[in-house]
């Protein structure tokens, strides 16, 4: 694996493949055109405010509004979700997911489908979404939402962890960040669903990691002390 800073994204080669880290915790793979998000969990706020739970709306708002963002910016052939795009039952944030994939017709918009991912055929039909049930390969890249545990022959990059990096400062304060993965085998996207919370992880060895901190994408791949 070898990777390149670019500003605030990093360049990293992984199984083969360029891939892009966006501060948005999102990647570009720019070789096929295509951007590659995991777990937004549409409609979960929604969920929860339906069963009495009083979630702020605004977090509905900032997800639609970080999806546009990307795909104004990138205008990529593909938009590849790796599973949980939509969180639970039908409910009207749906509907704004298909004025999305309206507006940018020119984009093909793609699911792995994940656990949360139980709304009826008809209704991806109805906004565009061409769905994969269980895997994807792009490139050298299968792309699943739950981490494979046997090797296939292909890097395997998931979502469904909502990875998070446990970081201590020289003051004995923790924080967990939320980051890309990278293993030998395998790597892991993270949640791009701004309510979605966070997995703490332990970098296995010849792992890559790379937090996502004041919008930027940082590689804390060296030698620390993991809190």
């Amino acid at each position: 694996m070898d990777s390149k800073r670019q500003g605030q994204t990093i360049d990293v080669v992984i199984g083969g493949e360029q891939l892009v880290l966006l501060p948005e915790k999102a990647c570009w793979l720019p070789q096929h055109q295509a951007l590659l998000l995991a777990d937004l969990h549409l409609g979960k706020v929604n969920h929860f405010r339906k069963s009495g739970i009083a979630v702020p709306a605004a977090a509905n708002d900032r997800n639609t509004e970080a999806l546009i963002h990307l795909l104004r910016q990138w205008q990529p052939a593909r938009c590849i979700f790796l599973g949980d795009l939509f969180h639970s039952h039908y409910n009207e944030e749906w509907e704004v997911m298909g004025q999305v994939s309206g507006h940018f017709a020119a984009c093909q918009f793609e699911l792995v489908l994940g656990n949360h991912d139980i709304l009826s055929p008809v209704q991806y039909d109805r906004h565009r979404i061409r769905v994969h049930r269980e895997s994807l390969q792009v490139g050298k890249l299968l792309l699943t939402h739950h981490p494979l545990e046997e090797h296939t022959g292909w890097y395997n990059l998931a979502g469904h962890l909502h990875p998070g990096l446990p970081l201590r400062g020289k003051a004995r304060q923790s924080l967990t960040l939320p980051c890309f993965y990278f293993g030998p085998r395998g790597g892991l996207l993270p949640a791009f669903g701004a309510f979605t919370g966070l997995a703490r992880i332990r970098p296995e060895p010849e792992s890559r990691v790379f937090v996502v901190a004041d919008g930027k994408v940082l590689d804390v791949s060296q030698p620390r002390e993991y809190a």
